[in-house]
């Protein structure tokens, strides 16, 4: 299971590191040449598109399909997707290539981390532990070496060679996983909750009906490229109300449970503003690539889709670190509302660093190198943020809403990666400078915010708890 992770996810981000530049580029230069605005929108809208289909995928994994089916058929889908983008030219080849890997990972992603979650069950906690660890480093890993290998490709042969050689991952992926399955317990096989008859009735009814709304939406305009960030932005949200609503609503939540619930609103909404200005590595930095960055390295030219891996390879090189400064600190180190204010001050930092060498050579080009220096304050800042909401939704999740607190927790990046496409577009029609300093200043007042308020918001996140 981790090795067929490490290579899905090394086709997944392998395409994310160049998708932007495969908009932005001239015609010329083998791109679509469809303008900064627009390919934000695209860029954007993708991401949150996948994230909120990963939602889809669990319903579909506990009601309809048993997991190790939708793990198979959802990598087939991916498959076909990156062969779309590799071999169909244009608009066409971007549209099916987009949809179709949008649906495969929704159906893969969180499916095959329920099999994991199977495979170990049964083992003690330290083994559970090891487990889910590797499992966690294979993410990392295929997440590193996907830009790496596609970033190389598309310098060196074009995009479409590039979309090909995530193809092929994702290919390799599921030979691992055909041959790795015959070995999955029975329950990954089982349908947990299978829907009745009345059930499959109203899940087809909203099925057409979502159809019916999207052929709507396009057919008048509404689903144009510079829209499709506004549309994933809105649609996160909605879902995260319903979320929301549903369980502070339920007779099955306890006072105390809503009480966490309430007070995990705030953070939601700031891990979603936070992940909003760090997906920026695919909108507004690729932008920024595009427009002013010098590559050029003592005659060799740095990859473009080099610079967006540069975050998470410091995020995963600093993780060793910061986990070890918590376990030195133990009972006094900082709880999670805190550690979300240090995340959203770092990266406020990153963008203020960014502003200065901006306006430091003004209409000159900036060196590659402090735009990677650049990556890496924001890429570290993650380890403040993104798993710190993972424990924390699981902790403070109502015993009757588990699973839903988790897909909450999903819908921070669905939200991010949608916001960053806006933020993307802002980015292509003011000021660089201008754009920066906002940033850096919103990110750190957030984080001054979360800092002033942790005492109480510490209070109501573990009630019930301590």
């Amino acid at each position: 299971m981790a090795f067929t992770e490490l290579w899905e996810r090394f086709s997944f981000y392998g395409l994310q590191s160049i998708l932007a530049f495969y908009l932005l580029y001239e015609l010329d230069k083998g791109g679509l040449a469809l303008g900064s605005a627009a390919s934000a929108g695209i860029v954007g809208a993708y991401g949150g598109a996948v994230y909120i289909a990963q939602l889809v995928g669990a319903w579909l994994g506990e009601r309809v399909l048993s997991p190790k089916r939708l793990v198979l058929i959802g990598g087939i889908v991916i498959a076909l997707g990156h062969l779309a983008l590799a071999f169909v030219a244009g608009m066409p080849g971007l549209s099916v290539g987009l949809v179709l890997i949008i649906l495969g990972t929704g159906a893969l992603k969180t499916n095959i981390t329920s099999i994991v979650g199977f495979v170990l069950e049964n083992e003690t906690d330290a083994r559970r532990d090891a487990g889910f660890s590797y499992f966690y480093m294979a993410i990392n890993t295929g997440a590193v070496l996907g830009p790496l290998a596609t970033g190389f490709v598309q310098e060196s042969w074009g995009f479409h060679p590039g979309f090909a050689l995530a193809a092929i991952g994702m290919i390799v992926a599921l030979v691992q996983y055909v041959f790795s399955s015959r070995n999955l317990p029975e329950r990954a096989a089982q349908i947990t909750r299978p829907l009745s008859r009345v059930g499959g009735r109203n899940a087809i009814v909203l099925t057409v009906v979502a159809i019916i709304a999207i052929i709507i939406a396009a057919s008048t305009g509404l689903l144009a490229a510079e829209s499709l960030s506004t549309v994933a932005t809105v649609v996160a949200l909605v879902a995260a109300a319903i979320y929301f609503g549903v369980m502070l609503a339920s007779k099955k939540v306890s006072r105390s449970e809503k009480r966490r619930v309430g007070a995990y609103i705030p953070l939601f909404l700031a891990a979603g503003l936070y992940f909003g200005f760090l997906f920026q590595k695919f909108t507004a930095v690729s932008i920024l690539i595009q427009d002013r960055v010098d590559r050029d390295l003592g005659g060799w030219s740095f990859p473009v889709g080099w610079v967006a891996m540069v975050s998470p390879l410091a995020g995963v090189l600093a993780a060793p670190l910061i986990a070890s400064l918590w376990k030195k600190l133990g009972a006094r180190q900082p709880r999670a509302g805190a550690k979300f204010s240090i995340g959203m001050i770092q990266i406020g930092v990153g963008f203020f660093f960014i502003l200065f060498i901006s306006a430091l050579v003004y209409q000159e080009a900036i060196p590659v190198l402090l735009v990677l220096l650049f990556m890496v304050i924001v890429g570290s800042s993650e380890n403040f943020v993104g798993p710190i909401g993972l424990a924390l939704a699981t902790q403070i999740a109502p015993k009757a809403f588990t699973a839903q607190m988790v897909a909450v927790n999903f819908l921070t990046l669905a939200l991010g990666s949608s916001l960053s496409g806006l933020l993307g577009q802002l980015f292509a029609a003011i000021p660089n400078n201008a754009y920066f300093a906002g940033i850096g200043t919103v990110a750190v007042l957030v984080g001054l915010v979360l800092l002033l308020v942790r005492k109480p918001l510490q209070r109501n996140l573990y009630a019930g708890l301590d």
